[in-house]
């Protein structure tokens, strides 16, 4: 706090120099406009102190578990500063795609078939210059899920590669079904309740490396679908640990947030349409089972589960299916260590049906006595350039 403090003041003392000696009349060459600018300078910055930066909560299932993070991962105990300039959850996820880099990564594909008939993409980083684990056999392999229509070409993902890169791991990509430029073998895409592709996945990595420390981490709806797998197979998984990031732990909720009006405008009806153009790709393979015509009609991520997803997964309404698919309900049987990771301003997770909060509303009621193995929640999404993951 004292460093930000200092900082402020040689950033205040910095722009005072320039506009003396770079504005000298009209209304700044006065004074009064360089007092006022330095009075909104110093007004945000303790708005921002008091108010944006914060601590993250830590909520913890078992008290050793919370001794081991605070230990090995200090930073979940750390205030946190979002960026600056960029504080609010949609100005920075509408900002971010724009700023973000994308680090070269070399992938291997692999295709697997699975049980009836259709294929898996799967993007390996094998990391075979790895100077810290040169077995192969015995090299730390990390499967990660991306998002909702993402696919290992995401910056995200890109950047989870670069990290695990450089503490020697080999990182290996599930594609969902249809995404990432396959063929669809089969009328069948993918939703983050029904986890048999993702346990086929699983199953087919971990008997490549048996001898190899095995690991997960999901984003958003990549999450979902993980802490959904866990919680029905529970300590029976390969799995030693995983984390997730922005996971939607109600599905109604997240659905009711999404339809703001504002939030509508800017993101539900474009991840609307990226849904529809993915299932448009493959349009023969449903038209037998699905009204398509009335599918490319929907406005909303809800009318696309409720006329496809539901649907083609056979669940009798969507309320069916958006219950089985919020991963809340099934925490409890959660067998190995997770890190969950959420941001309090996340419009796709509203935090009042996180986990650690009692009851909650949004057209479903979360889990009252579920605890997460691990589960922080920061007040922004979008990392301050200062301030690497």
């Amino acid at each position: 706090m004292q460093r930000l403090a200092m900082d402020l003041r040689v950033l205040s003392r910095e722009l005072a120099l320039y506009l003396e000696h770079q504005v000298r009349v009209g209304f700044f060459g006065s004074g009064v406009g360089l007092s006022l600018l330095l009075g909104f300078g110093v007004a945000y910055a303790c708005y921002y102190l008091s108010s944006i930066a914060k601590k993250p909560q830590l909520v913890t299932g078992g008290e050793s578990f919370s001794r081991f993070l605070r230990e090995h991962c200090p930073v979940v105990t750390e205030t946190y500063y979002p960026t600056v300039w960029c504080w609010e959850s949609r100005g920075q996820t509408l900002l971010r795609p724009f700023i973000t880099a994308k680090p070269p990564v070399q992938y291997r594909n692999e295709l697997i078939k699975t049980a009836d008939g259709g294929q898996i993409s799967l993007d390996w980083f094998d990391n075979g210059n790895s100077a810290y684990y040169t077995d192969a056999s015995t090299r730390p392999t990390i499967l990660l899920l991306p998002g909702l229509t993402g696919t290992s070409k995401e910056s995200y993902i890109l950047h989870m590669i670069r990290v695990s890169e450089d503490l020697g791991y080999r990182c290996v990509v599930f594609n969902n079904r249809g995404v990432a430029g396959e063929n669809l073998l089969t009328p069948r895409t993918y939703c983050c309740a029904n986890t048999e592709d993702l346990e086929t996945v699983i199953h087919h990595v971990h008997s490549l490396y048996p001898s190899a420390p095995f690991l997960a981490a999901g984003v958003s709806m990549g999450g979902m679908l993980l802490l959904n797998y866990l919680g029905k197979i529970g300590p029976k998984t390969p799995l030693m640990a995983a984390a997730t990031f922005s996971v939607g732990w109600n599905t109604f909720a997240c659905s009711e947030s999404l339809e703001k009006p504002l939030n509508w405008l800017l993101f539900n009806y474009y991840l609307t349409t990226c849904l529809q153009s993915s299932v448009n790709k493959h349009r023969h393979m449903f038209v037998k089972q699905i009204d398509m015509d009335h599918v490319m009609k929907a406005k909303s991520i809800r009318e696309f589960d409720k006329r496809f997803t539901s649907v083609m997964f056979g669940y009798p309404t969507i309320d069916d299916y958006y219950t089985d698919a919020s991963p809340n309900r099934r925490l409890d049987s959660v067998g190995i260590p997770v890190l969950c990771l959420n941001s309090e301003d996340d419009v796709f997770s509203p935090s009042h049906v996180s986990p650690q909060r009692k009851g909650g509303k949004g057209g479903g009621k979360a889990a009252e006595n579920n605890k997460p193995k691990s589960l922080i929640l920061h007040d922004s999404i979008f990392q301050s350039p200062k301030q690497s993951p």
